[in-house]
């Protein structure tokens, strides 16, 4: 009955999803707000119900139930129970589940806890948010059904693609969806807001918080994303450019843009429209990742390939939220008063500039990603790959990276170029030594974007303290903070990618066991080859002593076999160091008894994701920080309002 009371549960908070639109609608068109004392509690049983719902088929996989379809064809009584456990969202109906779910979690907590916010937008944010939620239970319910049942059962499951059989999948997924999710419930507000017409600063400090966490929960889950394909996929690198790998960076890139819009907004009332509508495009790019993922349109180890009709659904989901979306933009713009001025020199006019920039790249991004769709419709075969993004979005990158430098050391509402380049003084000098450092040591030996992508990257972390500069630390307030960290998250990555493009060394060999292997420094003794078994796969391991040096360390090289379902995978050997990694993959049998060796050694790598969690807790900082201030201030103004009294 597991099952049913799941389905049920789905049924329950798709009917609440309706009674909100329209409990909504009624007091928006009869201008009652005090239906929302009614919209409210529906939110939250909402919520609860998806939450259990969610919660069933969790248990489902945990039982390894072989009655119900989605189990059989993605789990296996003997895996391990955290894949189960994590199995439950490593496909497609799973998946959308946590889709729903978060939406209607966060539903919830926005009508528990969001009080900035007017009545009137209020009401209309969480009936945007109910119309959002009905689309996708209309989805799981007549197209994707995750508690669909079999008889009779199974006698064991398929089992979960091997590649999904890791830790990473208990985080990267979910992490990805709360910051999916996070954009629905900004979206929503820019319905409300302009809905009920109250585009203002009060709104961009009420959706700030949820824009924020939408932001960071992005973050991390790119992050990770990246690490674990790095070292799961044996290929070596940490971005491929892959279209569901833009699927996630371009709402990350929308987001990004949308946050210091917001942030413009929320402090100096500017930009007002502009935040609505990246708003709006921010969510229709996690609409499109969703669309690229779930559609069968694409083939990638990322993706899940599933009937054409599906995507159709999806499609059709696409084009309702995001037109109406513009749609209503179009129509109510004009009705969007004028923010408050400021001049070309400011701190608004830069991150005017950085949001251009970020949609440029996100345009080109997207461009590259759709074009090989489209042609392919059209009979044509094309293939957009790493040259094309890495040459395109790459110098404009590096472009956005210089007004990281100019923004924060630029002043709110006007400022004076002479005082903005005496600000930019020792970062510029910083960034004219080190290229003139490179240029001497490293000149004609490294592409061109890797040698500025130091030098910027250099210059980019100066620049990021440099607000901290004169100032008393401890009364430093701690979303300045957030931004200094954030910002020289940027600049850590930045390094990374370029250290990593510039210097990596890769060798390929055929070694029997007994040989040394030498390169980059480094040595490496092939011992031995042995047979050995996990709980649900064999794996031929190579036993193998690096050292550079100083002592050897062993490290064990994989190539492991699963036989449910049938697939071989490698697992790469990491030894970490302070510069860098080496990085080992066990290949196939070659003749005479070799074994084929591929070995890089990838100085300074691990700052990209050191970066991204730098940039993460940036944004964590920042959130508690700004969420403080304004506790603080709420708690002090009805402190003057109880002693006046």
């Amino acid at each position: 009955m597991i099952a049913e009371a799941g389905l049920a549960a789905l049924w329950l908070a798709a009917s609440l999803a309706l009674l909100q639109l329209a409990l909504a609608a009624i007091g928006l068109a009869g201008g009652k707000s005090e239906l929302l004392g009614a919209v409210r509690p529906v939110a939250v049983a909402q919520g609860g119900l998806t939450a259990v719902a969610f919660a069933l088929l969790i248990t489902l996989f945990l039982r390894s139930d072989m009655s119900v379809l989605l189990v059989v064809t993605n789990s296996h009584s003997m895996k391990p129970w955290l894949y189960k456990f994590a199995g439950t969202w490593g496909n497609h109906e799973g998946s959308m589940l946590l889709w729903v779910t978060v939406m209607g979690v966060a539903g919830a907590a926005v009508a528990l806890f969001e009080r900035a916010l007017r009545r009137e937008t209020h009401m209309a944010t969480l009936g945007g948010q109910a119309a959002i939620s009905l689309g996708f239970y209309a989805f799981l319910l007549f197209a994707s059904n995750p508690f669909a049942r079999i008889d009779p059962p199974a006698a064991d499951g398929q089992g979960l693609n091997p590649l999904l059989q890791d830790p990473g999948l208990a985080f990267h997924p979910p992490t990805l969806y709360l910051g999916y999710v996070g954009l629905s419930v900004a979206f929503s507000f820019a319905v409300g807001a302009l809905l009920t017409r109250q585009v203002d600063a009060s709104f961009a400090r009420a959706m700030r918080p949820w824009v924020l966490g939408a932001w960071i929960l992005l973050t991390l889950g790119i992050t990770a994303g990246s690490y674990w394909a790095y070292y799961e996929l044996g290929w070596g690198g940490w971005w491929f450019w892959d279209p569901v790998e833009n699927a996630s960076l371009m709402p990350w890139l929308a987001a990004t843009a949308l946050l210091h819009s917001v942030t413009v907004l929320a402090t100096r009332d500017a930009l007002r429209a502009w935040t609505v509508m990246l708003a709006v495009v921010a969510f229709s790019m996690s609409m499109v990742g969703t669309f690229l993922v779930r559609s069968g349109i694409l083939t990638s180890v990322h993706a899940f390939a599933v009937d054409p009709e599906r995507g159709t659904f999806i499609l059709a989901l696409l084009g309702i939220y995001i037109g109406g979306a513009l749609a209503l933009f179009g129509w109510r713009v004009g009705a969007v008063r004028e923010g408050a001025p400021f001049e070309l020199v400011s701190r608004e006019t830069m991150l005017v500039v950085n949001n251009l920039l970020l949609s440029v790249i996100l345009g080109l991004v997207l461009i590259g990603t759709l074009y090989p769709l489209m042609t392919e419709a059209f009979g044509h075969k094309v293939s957009v790959g790493a040259p094309y993004f890495d040459r395109i979005a790459g110098p404009i990158a590096l472009a956005l990276m210089i007004a990281m430098i100019v923004g924060p050391l630029t002043r709110w509402r006007r400022d004076r170029m002479r005082e903005v380049t005496r600000r930019m003084a020792v970062p510029l000098v910083v960034g004219g030594l080190v290229f003139l450092t490179l240029a001497a040591l490293a000149w004609g030996r490294i592409g061109i974007l890797p040698f500025l992508g130091l030098v910027i990257a250099l210059a980019v972390a100066v620049g990021s303290i440099a607000p901290l500069w004169k100032r008393n630390l401890r009364r430093t307030p701690l979303f300045a903070w957030g931004m200094v960290i954030a910002h020289l998250g940027c600049a850590v990555s930045l390094a990374g990618m370029a250290c990593d493009s510039a210097f990596t060394v890769e060798k390929l060999v055929a070694a029997r066991p007994g040989d040394t292997v030498e390169t980059a420094g480094w040595t490496l003794r092939f011992k031995q080859i042995l047979p050995i078994a996990g709980d649900n796969w064999t794996a031929l391991q190579a036993d193998m002593e690096a050292s550079r040096g100083g002592e050897p360390v062993l490290i064990h090289p994989q190539s492991r076999f699963f036989a449910s379902p049938p697939t071989t995978t490698t697992e790469a050997a990491l030894l970490t160091r302070w510069n860098g990694q080496l990085y080992v993959v066990l290949g196939q049998e070659a003749d005479e008894g070799r074994w084929q060796l591929r070995i890089w050694w990838k100085p300074f790598v691990t700052l990209i994701w050191f970066g991204g969690f730098l940039i993460a807790l940036g944004g964590a900082l920042a959130l508690v920080g700004r969420e403080r201030r304004g506790w603080l201030l709420k708690w002090r103004a009805r402190k003057a309002v109880e002693a006046a009294a």
